[in-house]
């Protein structure tokens, strides 16, 4: 299994895209869209997919940095094994003690984890493809489209965290919250004019995919926040911002993701302050009445 710090493929292919010819960009977009599925295949196989020979994909996984094939698909199923991690497995050995209150056990803990999340923030904005935010923040500063932004388990109350600033800034914001039965109801009245932004992180959810096919097929632009692994959804997402999530523990962390959401918030905020300032000051009367 991965540790998480290493370079996932989808992050080599998403960073060093532009550095790939023609026909390899077409190996690469075929991978990210069924990722990691269609690279488990054969060459052949592969080639098919993307209508393209198998030259080009032993070039392209070349390029990648990888020998050979097998080397290039032993990293897919180390990825495909850590997708599918648990919190009992997300551990191959007990927790450090921590020591007593203060101790030095439990600083050393604290400093391990503080070091992990430290490396989650760098390596998340490091590793964001050239333009992806950029485009992201356009789509969202967009205030004729309505928005829509929903999560998983763990992540609704990062969805609950940017829709509740995005009112703020700007009107049509929409937090898809409750049963998922509650979902399909809210998604009864979305259109190509709206946007859906969708947090998914390992394990990842089948409803929540769900939910993005329908939007899909109904030419919903999609925003995808997910972990470095990259959730099934990037299959019809036009977007995907991808955070590291690993840490030293049983859980994953989202502190990471966390900084993509208020890097969004503010970016959005600043392309829209002629208008979100007016709103702004209105809320403050509001709260002053």
């Amino acid at each position: 299994m991965t540790d998480g710090r290493q370079q996932t493929v989808a992050e080599r292919i998403r960073t060093g895209l532009q550095a790939l010819t023609a026909t390899e960009q077409k190996a690469a977009r075929t991978l990210l869209a069924s990722y990691p599925v269609t690279g488990l295949e054969t060459v052949a196989e592969f080639a098919r997919h993307a209508c393209v020979s198998a030259p080009t994909i032993l070039r392209f996984v070349s390029k990648l940095g990888f020998d050979s094939y097998p080397d290039f698909q032993r990293a897919l199923r180390a990825e495909l094994n850590a997708q599918l991690a648990t919190p009992l497995a997300k551990r191959d050995a007990p927790p450090e003690p921590a020591g007593g209150a203060g101790g030095d056990g439990e600083r050393a803990f604290l400093e391990r984890f503080r070091l992990a999340l430290d490396d989650n923030i760098t390596q998340t904005f490091a590793l964001l493809p050239p333009g992806e935010f950029e485009a992201t923040v356009t789509l969202i500063a967009q205030t004729r489209a309505r928005i829509h932004i929903i999560g998983g388990r763990f992540t609704d109350a990062l969805a609950r965290y940017l829709s509740a600033h995005l009112r703020i800034v700007r009107p049509g914001v929409v937090h898809l919250a409750g049963q998922s039965d509650n979902w399909r109801d809210q998604m009864l009245d979305i259109t190509r004019r709206d946007l859906l932004i969708v947090f998914d992180i390992r394990r990842y959810q089948e409803d929540l995919a769900r939910i993005a096919a329908v939007a899909a097929k109904r030419n919903v632009p999609i925003i995808l926040l997910t972990d470095q692994w990259l959730s099934p959804i990037a299959a019809h997402a036009r977007h995907v911002l991808a955070a590291r999530v690993a840490a030293p523990s049983n859980w994953d962390s989202s502190v990471a993701l966390l900084a993509l959401v208020e890097a969004l918030v503010a970016a959005t905020t600043e392309a829209l302050w002629e208008s979100a300032r007016p709103r702004i000051d209105t809320l403050e009367e509001l709260r002053n009445n």
